[in-house]
């Protein structure tokens, strides 16, 4: 099948060909550096198959012209499908895939990488030292041992998330709309929002992006929370509503802001902007307070990941190809999005 994959970069090409090579080169790829949208779906014309990313976007209008030029599958190379109008696909006759887990560790981990920068400052201790500065003067931690630590969300990911932090010698609530015994086995426990927030010493959100979730931590979720509570989002960046956590930030109610993700990140984030300006006045923001660690949604990004991507990408294809129907299937009859409460 002919397949068309948007928002590309070197590292995207180099492990789907990889996984394509793998499974025969069965497909014939071609690579678009270009994000998908309204004006550039006309570089998919004739694709079978168009591979985005987690910021192009799949409304129903791009759907439509996608359709109109012959696709007929969407194969998604991650978890999330908040960028795509599942509804209109179905009208328009373009099934929806994607890779539902890839390697859960891989974000677990950076989420830990940015809750240990976080506390003990080795961030600016890095800064300080390779200017000659060796004091140790604002960059006392904590122990992490014995934190409470509340996760948002206990799929794969907050569930090797958890693993890691009652590793550490950690206590672990959650909140999630239904129950994993898997996070009981750890020694954590399940509570409700309100009380994870009020509770929690240490917070990261693992939940998917729906219309249920989106800003599920607002200016009243933030006056809930523990007096300079560390908060960490390697999910979706619309799960925080940004200006709200700007003024927890402000008052102190949160202490650390570890991010890996930005609700208005589409235009940024996997680009060099280095020699341009910097127009978002939020994110700019952000930037300026010495208690927040921002990283461009790499959390994915280990070799393990990247090939588990690809090859599941490849497969969705393949078997729709065979069969009609990709492995991974998302379907807008089969999401039932409802707010944790």
């Amino acid at each position: 099948m002919k397949i068309a994959v948007f928002s590309a970069k070197p590292y995207d090409r180099l492990f789907l060909d990889e996984a394509n090579a793998d499974a025969g080169s069965e497909h014939d790829i071609q690579y678009f550096e270009a994000h998908l949208e309204t004006r550039t779906a006309g570089l998919a014309a004739g694709a079978d198959v168009v591979c985005p990313f987690v910021n192009d976007q799949l409304d129903a209008a791009v759907l439509e012209a996608l359709a109109g030029q012959g696709t007929r599958l969407i194969a998604l190379r991650g978890a999330g499908f908040n960028n795509v109008d599942l509804e209109a696909a179905a009208a328009v006759g373009v099934a929806v895939a994607r890779v539902p887990a890839y390697s859960p560790h891989a974000i677990a981990e950076h989420t830990l990488a940015l809750i240990m920068s976080l506390n003990r400052k080795t961030y600016r201790s890095h800064a300080r030292v390779r200017e000659g500065n060796f004091s140790l003067d604002g960059l006392l931690g904590f122990d992490l041992h014995g934190k409470t630590v509340g996760i948002v969300g206990v799929g794969r990911i907050g569930l090797a998330f958890a693993s890691i932090m009652t590793g550490l010698g950690c206590k672990v609530i959650a909140h999630d709309l239904a129950a994993n015994a898997e996070l009981s086995d750890l020694g954590g426990r399940y509570v409700d929002l309100d009380e994870l927030l009020r509770s929690a010493d240490i917070i990261s959100l693992h939940c998917p992006l729906t219309p249920a979730t989106h800003h599920l931590i607002d200016q009243a979720a933030v006056r809930k929370m523990k007096r300079g509570v560390m908060l960490v989002n390697t999910s979706r960046g619309a799960v925080l509503e940004t200006r709200a956590v700007i003024g927890g930030l402000k008052d102190g109610t949160i202490g650390y802001l570890g991010l890996d993700v930005y609700e208005e990140e589409g235009d940024m984030f996997f680009e060099d902007l280095s020699d341009q300006l910097l127009l978002d006045d939020v994110f700019a923001r952000l930037l300026t307070f010495p208690n927040v660690l921002i990283t461009a949604h790499q959390g994915f990004f280990t070799r393990e990941a990247m090939r588990a991507i690809a090859r599941t990408t490849i497969e969705n294809v393949s078997a729709f190809a065979t069969t009609g129907r990709p492995l991974h299937e998302v379907r807008a009859d089969r999401c039932v999005a409802r707010r944790p409460s």
